[in-house]
């Protein structure tokens, strides 16, 4: 039996290890470009990077601030229309057997070739960004919460419609509630594959933003530059990702009593 002390410790062991991970990955990159005297245009080391961004701490800041809110539109979006077509399509067997494959089919294009459609509809700037980050993003959403709904036990539904309950009310009241453990695993994938689509549109279909950051100083071969901004991107969305992961522990820690 593990006692309180024990149990402290493993949680703050849990808790660092990602963060001494990361120093170790780290530190074996900069002795790599140290040892073999790699260079910056090649595979700038941390120390590069870390100076770039203390370089251009100003652009690199107005960047991302401009990826980072296009983005969260473009998620926001994705979580509104992803809970709807979710909750419809998992509300009906017949209805969920005929959409899934068709919304199976639409993921598998890549979102990439929609930016010049969106370009031509919307123009250069944020418009393609927010709407790639919502294409690329509200599919994990969508087929979650449907799958929560249309797995729900008949065995169950039947004890509830002998209560009374109508087909609503065990949507509503028990549905959705199991749904959600479901619907917070989409949230943190969504969220990192919202940035990948603001950040690709960006690159091809905006003047500013990470995206065209990274494009921007490829061109000028300022490769430590470059990483900065990767560096930023998953920042953020190792931030977010961290944010849904608190959020579901305090919203939803019956599904997660066995830890």
């Amino acid at each position: 039996m593990k006692t309180p002390f024990q149990g402290k410790l493993n949680r703050a062991a849990t808790t660092l290890a990602p963060w001494f991970l990361l120093l170790v990955i780290l530190g074996v990159w900069q002795f790599i470009c140290s040892v073999w005297q790699v260079s910056d245009f090649i595979f700038p080391s941390p120390g590069s990077i870390l100076q770039a961004m203390v370089d251009y701490a100003g652009p690199i800041t107005e960047h991302a601030l401009s990826t980072f809110w296009v983005t969260m539109v473009g998620f926001a979006i994705a979580v509104v229309v992803g809970v709807t077509l979710g909750f419809v399509i998992g509300s009906s067997p017949m209805l969920y057997a005929a959409a899934y494959p068709l919304m199976t089919a639409f993921n598998a294009l890549p979102k990439a070739a929609f930016v010049p459609v969106l370009v031509v509809w919307f123009g250069i700037g944020a418009g393609p960004a927010i709407l790639t980050a919502f294409l690329i993003s509200f599919f994990p959403i969508m087929v979650n919460i449907a799958t929560g709904l249309a797995t729900l036990e008949p065995e169950l539904e039947d004890v509830l419609r002998v209560l009374g309950a109508r087909r609503m009310d065990i949507l509503l009241k028990v549905g959705l509630p199991r749904s959600m453990p479901y619907f917070f695993a989409s949230l943190k994938v969504a969220i990192t594959l919202a940035f990948v689509g603001s950040t690709v549109s960006e690159m091809n279909a905006s003047n500013q933003g990470i995206g065209y950051l990274l494009v921007s100083a490829g061109s000028s071969m300022k490769m430590p530059l470059a990483f900065a901004g990767l560096v930023v991107i998953g920042a953020m969305a190792m931030a977010m990702y961290e944010l849904f992961a608190i959020i579901e522990k305090r919203t939803t820690g019956w599904a997660h009593r066995g830890k």
